[in-house]
């Protein structure tokens, strides 16, 4: 059998490589804490931006179009949310409104929205804030359906991430179905 071993000079350099990452992966963790916790926990990794909307430019050869994006916000924003007269809109399928849904909480299921777009331009102000929500992290409709809003006219639409599962697992009130 034969044993491999390394000269002096080269497990120092092995040794000062593994000293740097450790140092480097326990500077990394501190700083990103926050991120790393929210990424584990479920949560949203990207930092909340203070508007209405987000807005991105894609620059073609002769023009720009500019995509409006709905901003999201995170539950302990909803209080004061919905106390100064935000509307929440369920974006989940009918069924699953009926069964429970979030008290307060009116229905326009996405895949619904060609239909029901108009009675909802007739019944909500174009200026009203919106807060949008489905079935929690994951759960595109909520967004999709923000973009759709926006490009309707809407001009102050967010997007509750947590949706459904972190409302009800918060003990936030319910409505529908039975309890």
């Amino acid at each position: 059998m034969s044993s491999l071993s390394l000269s002096p000079s080269l497990r120092r350099i092995l040794f000062e490589a593994i000293v740097l990452c450790v140092l480097a992966a326990t500077v990394g963790l501190s700083l990103n804490f926050k991120l790393i916790f929210n990424a584990f926990s479920g949560k949203a990794v990207s930092t909340p931006v203070i508007a209405t909307s987000v807005i991105a430019e894609t620059v073609t050869e002769n023009s720009v179009t500019v995509d409006v994006f709905p901003v999201p916000v995170e539950l302990d924003e909803l209080d004061e949310l919905l106390a100064a007269g935000a509307l929440l809109i369920d974006s989940r399928n009918s069924v699953d409104y009926q069964t429970r849904h979030l008290d307060g909480a009116i229905s326009l299921p996405l895949g619904e929205l060609d239909r029901g777009l108009e009675n909802f331009k007739k019944e909500v102000s174009i200026d009203q804030t919106l807060v949008i929500y489905c079935s929690g992290y994951g759960c595109p409709d909520s967004f999709d359906l923000g973009v759709r809003l926006i490009n309707a006219g809407y001009t102050d639409v967010l997007v509750y991430e947590g949706g459904f599962p972190e409302w009800r697992d918060a003990g936030r009130p319910l409505a529908g179905g039975e309890k």
